[in-house]
């Protein structure tokens, strides 16, 4: 296996570790409540942890500083969206945890995360190698 494949899953295994910590362990009651609201310190502080633990993950496996700064402002205005559109949507469907609706809901936006993954370690390999 070459050094750049390695290097890859590496950066997935740490961008995969920190998505649970920051989306699991570390959230708060301000990161949780009215997810629904566009302005909203609690996500943008969330989408703050995520890109922060990013950046620590690029950086650990040699992308340039300020590549990794670029790219985890573009994942924080993602992050951040992402978790707008699951509020909106959840708020006005209201449901709850025992509906088929919540866990499609929670299982896109998971998926829009891990893609933004995808694309991160795409433009790692595409533009900071």
């Amino acid at each position: 296996m070459d050094t750049v494949l390695q290097t890859a899953l590496l950066l997935l295994i740490l961008l995969q570790v920190k998505h649970v910590f920051a989306d699991f362990f570390l959230q708060t009651p301000r990161m949780l409540v009215n997810r629904d609201v566009y302005i909203h310190f609690g996500r943008a502080e969330h989408a703050g942890l995520h890109a922060i633990f990013s950046l620590i993950a690029l950086v650990a496996v040699g992308a340039p500083i300020w590549f990794s700064v670029i790219l985890c402002v573009l994942e924080w205005t993602l992050h951040y969206h992402i978790d707008w559109i699951k509020g909106m949507y959840s708020n006005t469907k209201q449901h709850l945890p025992t509906d088929a609706g919540f866990w499609r809901a929670f299982g896109l936006d998971q998926l829009m995360h891990q893609l933004t993954y995808v694309a991160m370690i795409w433009a790692w390999a595409s533009f900071a190698i």
